[in-house]
């Protein structure tokens, strides 16, 4: 936990883009499938170029399962509060409790006019969006007896019948930067959600504090607020400023925020599917890491930096002693009957010395390789699942194959080896270390593991020749002839490449753990 004991959440900010809406739609969905908490879009329903927002986030929601949804943020004066939260709690009951509620004053007051809504001075925004919490609040209290009743100026209800409740407690979010908006923050959100790009050095800490106080005079405690943030920037092979370098750069940096300013959510603006992928990643999982480093050193008593030079595992303790870090077991299960190689003769690198004792940060980067492995594993299962959205006929085999070769499994090339590259960006400062693969290192610094070196090369060609597999087989199925009995043997032959695949990669990941998670953690980089 961090934030004001908020967990992190990671996200996406999507442009609501109309002119090619199936894009828009499937970065959505790209985001789910790459493992981000949260995927949000703009609301400004007076932009002809742009999708209207509920209905987008009403179409995301139906063809997502996991990820959270929200409008960043919602235009209050053009979609009247007493409607909004029963459009909220019912897309949130729709979706499982998915549903969070950023919540703006509104601006760009000609458009607003424009449309039919009533253009607002700043305090008067600011007193709207006050009763517009307090209706919504009442609506979703369907448990209470009586009607809605608010006598405010802007937005009066009289005796409005209560509910749907939502399927969750949502989220009220504001987008604020003004001190007045920042108060109400504190006395009425749940959370407050600004954009980095908009705010002055300082601003945030000048905020929470607004934030904090605010809710301690209204009886709240600042926890209660969660603190988001949508960032925006470049990936680059160097650094040229804050966020435009590697992702390693990136999750320092926001790592910094988190420890420093209490952010517990990051939500990133772009629309370019490899940054996304990048984003969730490599900086989400480093930030985590080095949140996790830092605080487990505050509870040892442990002096560090403020953020440290390199990522710890959240699932490493914060003491030195024996080996901990348990390799993920081949459990045997196997898909196919197909088998490419014999892992009997695999070799065996040189016996753990029991005597021997790793520090934290050691023993962090042997537990990297895991959850590196961890993220191959769940592409796995996003694997088999399009398949089946393919034979369900929910998706074409078309878009199924964009989105398996845009996966890191496939991005991959099995040419460095699964860790080193993830493992470069992220973890590591070391810029030298970025150019390095991590097997001729492994074998310069204990020629002992050569032999396993080699048979891990070996099987990721093998492995490359099996991706290739999968997909020949996607393509042999969007041209099968329309014939019934064709096309299910074109199935037939998908599910059997992709049980291959499932079976090689399982059982080459479990290998390479067992044999280097402790090397890496003995040898480190150098």
């Amino acid at each position: 936990m961090t934030g004001y004991g908020h967990p992190l959440l990671f996200g996406s900010f999507i442009t609501p883009a109309a002119g090619d809406p199936e894009r828009t739609v499937e970065l959505a969905v790209l985001s789910e499938q790459a493992g981000l908490d949260l995927v949000t879009f703009q609301d400004h329903p007076y932009q002809p170029a742009f999708l209207d927002t509920w209905t987008l986030l009403s179409y995301v929601a139906a063809r997502t399962s996991r990820v959270r949804l929200a409008a960043n943020v919602t235009n209050l004066p053009l979609r009247p509060p007493a409607v909004l939260a029963r459009s909220v709690a019912s897309l949130d009951l729709l979706s499982g409790g998915r549903i969070e509620l950023g919540l703006g004053a509104g601006a760009f007051w000609d458009a607003i006019e424009a449309m039919g809504g009533r253009r607002l001075g700043p305090g008067q925004a600011r007193q709207a969006l006050a009763e517009a919490i307090e209706v919504i609040r009442q609506t979703w209290a369907a448990d209470q007896r009586g009607g809605v009743r608010a006598d405010g100026e802007f937005y009066p209800v009289h005796g409005a019948k209560r509910g749907p409740a939502p399927a969750h407690p949502v989220g009220i979010w504001l987008g604020a930067y003004k001190p007045g908006m920042l108060a109400l923050t504190g006395r009425a959100a749940d959370g407050w959600l600004p954009s980095l790009s908009y705010l002055q050095p300082g601003e945030l800490a000048a905020g929470n504090k607004i934030i904090d106080e605010a809710a301690e005079r209204g009886g709240r405690s600042p926890d209660q607020i969660r603190r988001l943030l949508n960032v925006s920037g470049q990936f680059g092979p160097v650094s040229r400023g804050p966020l435009d370098g590697p992702a390693g750069q990136w999750a320092e940096e926001l790592a910094g925020l988190a420890l420093s300013d209490g952010i517990s959510a990051f939500i990133f603006a772009g629309d370019d599917p490899d940054d996304l992928r990048r984003f969730a990643a490599e900086v989400a999982p480093a930030v985590r890491e080095l949140v996790a480093a830092e605080q487990a050193a505050d509870r040892a008593g442990t002096p560090t930096k403020a953020v440290p030079t390199k990522a710890v595992s959240t699932k490493v303790g914060p003491t030195s002693g024996a080996f901990a870090v348990v390799p993920t077991p081949d459990d045997g299960t196997r898909r196919s009957a197909t088998r490419l190689w014999d892992e009997a003769d695999r070799p065996a690198g040189p016996a753990r010395d029991p005597g021997r004792t790793y520090t934290r940060r050691q023993q962090a980067e042997g537990r990297h390789l895991i959850e590196v492995h961890d993220a191959l594993r769940g592409e796995l299962d996003q694997i088999h699942e399009l398949i089946e959205q393919v034979a369900a006929g929910t998706m074409n085999a078309a878009t199924a194959r964009s989105h398996i070769n845009e996966m890191t499994v496939r991005q991959n090339n099995w040419t460095l080896g699964t860790y080193c590259e993830s493992y470069c960006r992220v973890v590591t400062v070391h810029h030298t270390i970025e150019d390095q693969s991590l097997f001729p290192y492994l074998r310069d610094h204990d020629p002992r593991l050569g032999p396993v070196i080699d048979r891990l090369q070996a099987e990721h060609r093998v492995i490359h020749d099996v991706l290739d597999g999968v997909d020949r087989a996607l393509v042999a199925f969007i041209s099968a002839p329309d014939r019934a009995t064709d096309r299910a043997a074109a199935l037939d032959n998908l599910r059997a490449a992709a049980d291959l695949l499932s079976d090689t990669l399982r059982s080459h990941l479990s290998y390479e753990e067992r044999e280097l998670v402790e090397p890496i953690a003995r040898l480190g980089f150098g």
